[in-house]
């Protein structure tokens, strides 16, 4: 996840505008070069800003959920065409060797699930589409698990920025410090995973 200051991420949603956040979403969630870029507290900055009217949540969740769902079916064609021979290199461009075996190890504990979990992990999320597409997973079977991750991360986290924004009085003057807390709760997974891993060792 990029290192964006609360700030400039809220700036930035502003800024892109429904394209802009179409596209972020779109390349974060399978595209190999989209891993760096800011998901869960994207979503949840542009819920708060639909809350002050910035945005109108309806047609916004429905970018978001068909970007995420159409990114993930991106990966998962890059893996199934390409990745069988960039899995076996050593380090490629951007399928690193650290985040293949993090994705890899991931995907082996939660099987089918991992598509829908991986939503929720940052830098995973991007890999575990390329990972289905790899192992050769029916795109059927994938595709349902894409929709379902993609209407609970997509929808879920969005709402839950926009109902807090509702709810608070005087919500606009509360934006950093909730994307703040956003923020340091989205860590928690990928922190969890890293502990896990370092303990196998």
């Amino acid at each position: 996840m990029i290192p964006f200051t609360d700030l400039s991420l809220i700036e930035l949603a502003q800024a892109a505008g429904y394209a802009g956040i179409f596209l972020i979403v779109f390349l974060e969630s399978g595209v190999p070069i989209g891993f760096f870029l800011p998901g869960d507290t994207l979503l949840f900055a542009t819920g708060l800003l639909a809350a002050q009217g910035i945005f109108d949540i309806v047609p916004l969740i429905l970018l978001i959920v068909i970007a995420a769902i159409t990114g993930d079916s991106v990966g998962y064609w890059f893996g199934s065409h390409f990745g069988p021979k960039l899995f076996h290199k050593e380090d490629a461009l951007f399928l690193s060797k650290k985040n293949i075996e993090r994705t890899e190890a991931f995907y082996a504990r939660y099987g089918k699930t991992a598509i829908i979990l991986a939503r929720f992990v940052p830098v995973v999320r991007t890999f575990v589409p390329i990972m289905a597409g790899v192992g050769s997973m029916q795109y059927r079977t994938f595709l349902t698990y894409n929709v379902i991750g993609a209407l609970i991360w997509g929808a879920g986290v969005t709402l839950l920025g926009y109902g807090l924004g509702s709810v608070l009085p005087d919500s606009d003057r509360y934006l950093l410090p909730l994307v703040v807390i956003f923020a340091i709760i989205s860590t928690i997974p990928i922190v969890t995973e890293w502990y896990r891993s370092q303990k196998k060792k």
